[in-house]
């Protein structure tokens, strides 16, 4: 058996959730591309929200979108006009988005910052709007007095966890999570995950999937 070449958001990978740590210190500086630029949240922007997390195929549908905004931000749109952050392109396109937030479930009693929603418009990826907008955020982060934050991901979002680990932020790994960073190390080979065995390939797919387009090799 031979992996396929992944999307960057692929459900034929093993579902495993994640959550990364980072100190808000040492922030490299990393600008937009020429022409882009940042704004903060304006009443009138959920739409424009969920259009660019659908298009990362964060979301089916308009409507599990809706549901994703009444769950972590409904009744709290007041917060977001200096927590949550846009990409705007030269055209004057919202087309990238992330939030400086924290655990809505209450799970996390540590008061760190949780990074909420990161996400570029499809059409959009590989222009280099990722890691400028995360430090943007993480600075925001560190100005609202955080000391540390949180990103909560997935082995589906696999090229995600790389642009994180790359930005200095590293696994919190459990018990539950293990397989899932063994999962990560083999698609990317992260050095930072060089404390864990690599997944073999029947680890890395997901069972339910594991019959959808398996003949090309993963890099």
């Amino acid at each position: 058996m031979s992996l396929p070449i992944f999307d960057n958001h692929d459900d034929r990978i093993r579902y495993v959730e994640l959550h990364l740590r980072r100190a808000l210190c040492d922030l490299p500086q990393r600008p937009l591309p020429e022409g882009y630029r940042f704004a903060f949240y304006q009443p009138g922007d959920r739409d424009a929200w969920i259009d660019i997390e659908q298009s990362a195929k964060e979301f089916a549908s308009y409507e599990q979108g809706l549901d994703a905004w009444k769950h972590y931000y409904g009744g709290h749109e007041d917060e977001l006009g200096h927590r949550m952050v846009f990409v705007i392109d030269p055209d004057g396109r919202k087309v990238a988005t992330a939030t400086a937030y924290r655990d809505v479930e209450g799970r996390d009693t540590s008061g760190d910052a949780w990074l909420h929603w990161v996400a570029v418009r499809r059409d959009c990826q590989g222009r280099g709007l990722s890691k400028p907008l995360i430090l943007h955020v993480l600075r925001i982060m560190a100005a609202l007095g955080y000391t540390h934050a949180k990103i909560p991901t997935q082995t589906t979002s696999w090229v995600a966890c790389k642009v994180y680990l790359d930005l200095g932020f590293r696994p919190l790994a459990d018990d539950e999570s293990l397989p899932g960073w063994r999962i990560v190390r083999r698609l990317t080979d992260h050095p930072s995950l060089a404390a864990f065995t690599p997944a073999c390939d029947t680890e890395v797919l997901n069972p339910k999937k594991a019959h959808e387009s398996i003949s090309s090799v993963a890099p």
